[in-house]
This record gives C-alpha cells, structure tokens and sequence, in this order.
C-alpha cells in the first residue's frame, strides 16, 4: 500500500506540471506534523492576550503564564514553524539586532486579531538588544538557538533626564530558556549574544492597561551609571543612536 508521504510526493510532482503547487498550498492539503502542537500553543497565548487586554489577568500574572507557557512549547516545532534556518541565512548587522516579523497567518483556527505583536531578534557574536524598557507593555522572550547574556531591571523611578533601576537578572540564556516583562517586573532588559547567529522569538502586547499614559515605544538608557544605595542605579536617559553607538 503507498504509503502517505509517497502519496503526497507524487501528487507534488503531477502538480507541479500544472502549476497549481501554490494554490495546493493555500488550501492546505498537506498535512504539516507541526501544526497541532503549535497551533494549540499560539491558542493558549491569544486566549492569555485577550484576558490581559480584558483586564481579567494582571501583568503580573500573565507574565506568570507566559513564562508557564514557553516552558511547555516544543521549541523544535517552534522553530520548524517560523522557519528559523531561513531567517538564520541572511546576514546580521555589524550593529544591533536584526528584527523579522513573523506571519501567522495560515495558522489554522486563529483569529484575524491575535492581539499581540511578534518578531525573531538576531545578533552576530557581541552584537546585542541595547538596554532599554518599556512601558504600557508585557513582553515574552525564549531563546531559539545561540547563547546570551541577559540582564534584566527594575525601573524604579523615572527622572527628567535619567531613570533610578534596580539589577534583578544577570545570567547566561541558552536554548529554550526564556524571560517576560511588564511594568511592574523587570521591565528594562538587555541581551547580548555570545556565540555567532544568536536568536530569540519575542511576543509582546503593546497598551493593555489605559490607565498607562507612557509611550510604549522604547526608552533607552545606560545601565553603567552612577551606583546608589541599596544596589540601585542612576541610569542615564540615552537616544537609540547613542545607546546602539556604546552598547549595540
């Protein structure tokens, strides 16, 4: 009996003849062994989206169930998924992150508005994500491939020309590890790649909390400031040329 995936290659090739492959694929018809997991998983996460938008969850707590829920994904899937080896082919700037966006679109059963933004952010070795924070944002990163070096802060308090932060995580990230933000916790973060073609997946949902008046656009500063009491920081406010000129 011919098995299914000698089935699917030889129906590939009658098509290709007739030039009808893209229209096979936007249909769907081929089984894809990733989808159910996957698609399960990005379920869970526009369901977390709409509670938090909702206000049913906190920051807080949807950072709790983020982290849950990165825990739980098949990162092979993941990456099969975004088709990471493709996006690992082009070349990474000499400065900074590269940022690819992500469709989603031909997975099955979500909704026209996921409510969330995602992207895949690489860097060559002792290229980062320049320290910055947010606000009005929850953020989620999980590690595809390579290693980091990732720190997270606490901003503390926010001055005309500096913000007052606090150090709460500095270790080595590799495959599968992960970290959120929001912005009662950890809300500053910066990572730098220390190995070559270094990658990262990042969901983020921008203004969930109208009670937030902050630009959610990035606020850049430098970590290396003044050090105050109880461990605390000076850091100084800092434009994106700048913070990418000492830190990209």
């Amino acid at each position: 009996m011919e098995s299914r995936r000698e089935f699917n290659s030889r129906l590939l090739h009658s098509l290709v003849a007739f030039g009808l492959v893209e229209t096979l694929w936007s249909r769907d018809l081929f089984a894809d062994p990733i989808k159910p997991t996957i698609q399960a998983w990005l379920k869970e996460l526009v369901e977390m989206t709409r509670d938090l938008r909702g206000r049913t969850l906190t920051d807080i707590e949807f950072q709790a169930k983020m982290e849950d829920l990165y825990r739980r994904v098949d990162l092979k899937s993941l990456c099969d998924l975004i088709k990471l080896d493709e996006i690992a082919k082009k070349k990474l700037p000499d400065n900074g992150a590269s940022n690819v966006g992500i469709d989603l679109a031909k997975v099955e059963g979500l909704p026209t508005n996921i409510g969330f933004g995602k992207q895949i952010f690489g860097c060559g070795k002792g290229r980062s994500i320049v320290p910055h924070g947010h606000a009005n944002m929850c953020t989620g990163f999980i590690i595809l491939k390579g290693t980091w070096h990732g720190r997270h802060y606490d901003r503390v308090e926010t001055r005309p020309d500096h913000y007052v932060i606090k150090p709460t995580i500095d270790r080595e990230f590799g495959p599968g590890d992960l970290s959120t933000i929001s912005d009662h916790k950890d809300n500053v973060h910066w990572f730098k790649a220390a190995t070559d073609a270094a990658f990262i997946f990042n969901v983020h949902v921008i203004g969930y909390d109208p009670t937030i008046k902050e630009t959610s656009g990035r606020l850049y500063l430098d970590p290396d400031g003044e050090k105050l009491a109880g461990g605390l920081i000076k850091a100084p406010k800092m434009s994106s040329d700048a913070c990418h000129k000492k830190y990209g």
